[in-house]
């Protein structure tokens, strides 16, 4: 798929503006072997530039993909990045702040996965930040999606890591070179289990106590559906997670505990997606149809039903059909509901 020296040429306040325009670009340019410059980065976000996390992830992709970068520095708001090989191994990548590693783990997972080989990533920095997706994200709804199209991949949380004190780890390992077949994700099935987590560290029991039960009156979700879970961190830290497992897929839905929002507002935002997901009756909900988008790309073909698509998810679209011979429709389903699907561009 190489296109050689072709250099794509990226405008980071397309679109959302943020951080994930500079992800996709570095992993596709790794898998493509397509060097790119990308300008105006973050452009629409309050500190725009590269932040410890975007740093972090160029780094990784310089590391795997044998590449060669300019701009890479706090605050830059230019980069441009010419691939070289992937290459697996055992590598530890750390922001060195609590900004989040799953979205590093985003940048190289994917050029590790198709080339042929095994490697051993440990993750350190934040692993449950208010803007990603915590690691229960990953590890129980999203890389389940992707051993369904042929991924050999596997994730394991070492410490909880809570803004603003980091501190969190997580190691993944990835066996690659096996081909992904199409995923179609258009109906969810029956609702099967639903449960609910409160995790703290260093906090007291009954903040995780008072957000339950808004969850369990709001929901209507039984005692043995729920439980508090002291958990090991460098600092304190609150998340309240709730999953809807059903059919054909689990959606998880997070929220934050913060200085001066109660208990009860951080359960009412949970409440408030969840409900909207149940009455959508799709599968896929507005941060997976995000994260799902790269995997389609990669095939080609495949698709799924969502709600509520971000502008964020459309921004992402635009990138990756500049890496890929790659086109995605979105009909309207009715209710709120959109189909995306995937198809090769001609």
């Amino acid at each position: 798929m190489s296109k050689g020296d072709e250099r794509i040429e990226i405008d980071g306040s397309e679109g959302e503006g943020g951080g994930q325009i500079l992800r996709s670009a570095l992993t596709l340019s790794l898998v493509t072997g397509r060097p790119f410059r990308l300008h105006r980065i973050r452009a629409r976000r309050v500190k725009p530039g590269l932040l410890r996390q975007h740093l972090t992830a160029v780094r990784a992709a310089t590391t795997i993909g044998a590449a060669e970068v300019s701009g890479d520095e706090l605050g830059s708001t230019e980069l441009v990045f010419t691939p070289g090989s992937v290459s697996h191994g055992d590598y530890t990548f750390a922001v060195g702040s609590a900004g989040s590693v799953t979205l590093v783990l985003q940048t190289v997972l994917w050029p590790l996965l198709l080339a042929p080989g095994r490697s051993r990533l440990t993750f350190e920095g934040g692993t449950h930040n208010p803007m990603a997706p915590p690691f229960e994200f990953i590890a129980e709804v999203f890389l389940p999606l992707l051993r369904r199209m042929g991924a050999k991949v596997d994730a394991r949380l070492v410490r909880h890591g809570f803004y603003p004190a980091g501190g969190g780890s997580f190691v993944v390992e990835i066996e690659g070179g096996h081909p992904l077949v199409p995923l179609e994700l258009y109906n969810r099935g029956a609702v099967l289990r639903r449960r609910a987590r409160a995790l703290l560290a260093h906090l007291p029991k009954s903040i995780g106590d008072r957000e339950l039960r808004v969850v369990r009156n709001e929901l209507g979700l039984e005692r043995d559906e729920v439980r508090v879970v002291d958990v090991d961190s460098a600092g304190p830290g609150n998340a309240l997670m709730v999953w809807i497992e059903a059919e054909h897929g689990t959606e998880l839905f997070c929220a934050f505990g913060e200085r001066r929002v109660s208990a009860e507002q951080v359960a009412a935002r949970v409440v408030s997606e969840v409900r909207a997901h149940v009455e959508a009756d799709a599968p896929v909900g507005p941060h997976l149809a995000d994260q799902l988008l790269i995997p389609l790309a990669l095939v080609g073909r495949g698709g799924y039903q969502s709600y509520a698509l971000t502008q964020h998810t459309l921004t992402n679209m635009e990138i990756l059909g500049r890496f890929l011979p790659v086109r995605f429709v979105v009909s309207d389903e009715g209710k709120g509901r959109s189909r995306v699907e995937a198809h090769p561009r001609e």
